[in-house]
């Protein structure tokens, strides 16, 4: 198994202020308002699978619709600035819809912090569970709709989900610490086909299936390492997959 040190080195190398410009995380940075900040990376999050030049590629197209004013543009609605955008699974009327949820709740006063904090009660997945509640109610549930918003039920890794609470509650320089509400010892590491390959050579993870009690089974692993904040090591194993690019 990997070290403690091994993994330490690699978070020092890679958790830098130079990680942010091909990283998704790239785009909430762009802006100072705590609500833009936290709409556009609710966004980058939600479409950020595939490949990597196309999703920062996709993710800058749907900001210029809204000419980069995502606040501005969930409070004012208008489908019609959206024109035709979509990306892969998702859909035009997958996208209007997922933005009328977004306006529905900030018109009524309520903002995607109030929805996340007042669903957390010590445990993530209770909260992301209510999270995606709020989106699916009185929705046309299509795949490109529930690709935006994955069902916690359903087992999968909820990778975007977990990556967004990391931007919003880890500190700088790469992440954003808008969020104080969740403790870093309660996030877990997003979880995709590419970590759980490094990190079943690393000898962190057995589960050969890739779900839920996978990314349980890697997170509390990486505990042993740092209890109050495993998820940092989400840039130890983007590191090793630089380093290692062959395992």
């Amino acid at each position: 198994m990997i070290t403690k040190e091994e993994l330490d080195k690699l978070v020092e190398q890679y958790e830098t202020p130079e990680f942010i410009k091909d990283d998704p995380i790239q785009f909430p940075h762009k802006f100072k308002n705590e609500e833009d900040v936290t709409i556009a990376g609710f966004l980058a999050s939600c479409i950020a699978y595939g490949n990597r030049k196309v999703i920062l590629r996709k993710i800058d197209e749907l900001l210029n619709l809204i000419d980069y004013k995502p606040y501005d543009f969930v409070m004012n609605f208008d489908p019609k600035m959206l024109g035709d955008y979509n990306y892969r699974f998702t859909k035009e009327p997958d996208f209007a819809n997922f933005f009328k949820k977004l306006n529905n709740l900030y018109k009524n006063k309520k903002c995607l912090k109030w929805l996340f904090e007042s669903n957390y009660n010590g445990d993530t997945i209770p909260m992301l569970q209510a999270v995606c509640n709020y989106f699916y109610d009185d929705c046309d549930l299509t795949q490109g709709y529930c690709h935006l918003v994955p069902n916690p039920k359903k087992g999968g890794t909820l990778k975007r989900l977990n990556m967004f609470l990391r931007w919003l509650v880890r500190k700088p320089p790469v992440d954003l610490a808008l969020w104080d509400f969740i403790p870093t010892s309660k996030l877990v590491i997003p979880f995709d086909t590419h970590v759980a390959r490094i990190s079943r050579g690393m000898g962190l993870l057995t589960r050969n299936s890739n779900d839920y009690k996978a990314v349980l089974e890697l997170t509390n692993n990486l505990k042993q390492f740092d209890a109050n904040d495993p998820a940092k090591y989400d840039f130890a194993l983007f590191g090793y997959g630089i380093t290692h690019p062959n395992r």
